[in-house]
């Protein structure tokens, strides 16, 4: 700066203490970083729902919510109410309201006893979705605790390794039929069957995540200062893999259902009324002309339960990614 850019502060007529004043110093206060403030949740959700497909599939998920237990609860569901009535079976949708009237409950016709394939639908949906969310949380839970501890001990590895080096090669599927037929095919059965063995897999995963991050310099710090490992996995690990455990929730939640549809649909599935059960009961009508839709409606509707399952999954996964929140 030279001598014509100076401001001459004669002409203000104020002294050296007007003019100039004195500024105290903190180291504390010199350290603190002037930011906002930052929520993650609420980051999260501020970037999921700025996408309107979002919006639109998380109402369809809320739609089905209330059908699978709101709409049974409300409506129960008798299936040999018209057993006696030969009028009443294999109906499509317009005979079945021309015969019991415009009501919400014949729009997707009858079935082979008479029932309303509306009412069945649902009554099944709620016994699948409900597995597959007992399933889900028991997998996850056990996987994600397992994977955790499997990824920091080189003891717990060693073991670990060799148990899903054996019965990780044992075919899934082929394991939950021998389950199946062991014991009764029953509701508890099948959760048993898909829970027994299903939180390996998701074990190793997270196992691999952990040891990806565990030898990060933040980790190595904690270590060093003697925090322990259960601390460290606790505070530093698992909260970083978010939106890893949310991304895989939404693959499995919808897998225990496709299991239990295709078991069922080749009859080894359970013995209650669920989506599968429903779907192998109406193989026959697929084969019979005119009575086509009595097989497609629970095959419809149990596809559009596992894609918004692993849709709103999947974005909300993508949206626990910090990496997002920028």
């Amino acid at each position: 700066m030279n001598k014509q850019q100076i401001p001459d502060l004669s002409n203000l007529n104020l002294s050296e203490e007007q003019l100039f004043s004195h500024v105290d110093h903190s180291d504390l206060e010199s350290e603190k970083i002037t930011a906002p403030r930052y929520s993650y949740w609420r980051s999260v959700f501020r970037v999921f729902f700025r996408k309107r497909v979002n919006i639109v599939i998380l109402s369809l998920f809320a739609l089905v919510l209330a059908f699978t237990y709101i709409y049974p609860a409300l409506f129960p569901y008798d299936p040999y109410a018209n057993l006696m009535d030969a009028g009443a079976k294999h109906l499509l949708p317009g005979a079945a309201m021309d015969k019991f009237g415009h009501s919400i409950h014949w729009i997707l016709g009858s079935g082979a006893s008479g029932q309303s394939t509306f009412d069945a639908v649902w009554f099944g949906s709620r016994i699948s979705i409900t597995m597959a969310f007992i399933c889900a949380a028991i997998n996850m839970v056990i996987g994600i605790i397992v994977g955790a501890v499997w990824g920091f001990s080189k003891r717990v590895d060693i073991v670990m390794t060799e148990v899903y080096n054996i019965i990780g090669n044992v075919p899934y599927i082929l394991f939950i039929s021998v389950l199946v037929l062991i014991f009764s095919a029953g509701f508890w059965t099948m959760v048993f069957a898909l829970t027994v063995t299903g939180w390996l897999t998701i074990a190793y995963f997270i196992r691999t995540q952990v040891i990806i991050i565990r030898d990060r310099e933040y980790n190595l710090a904690s270590r060093c200062l003697g925090t322990p490992i259960g601390r460290i996995a606790r505070k530093n690990i698992l909260p970083f893999m978010t939106s890893v455990i949310v991304t895989l929730a939404a693959t499995e939640i919808p897998s225990y259902i496709s299991y239990e549809v295709f078991l069922s649909y080749i009859g080894m599935g359970m013995s209650d009324m669920s989506l599968g059960r429903l779907i192998y009961q109406s193989e026959n009508a697929m084969l019979t002309p005119g009575w086509q839709f009595e097989f497609w409606s629970p095959v419809v509707v149990a596809s559009i339960i596992t894609v918004v399952l692993y849709v709103v999954g999947q974005n909300l996964g993508d949206a626990s990614d910090p990496r997002t929140h920028m």
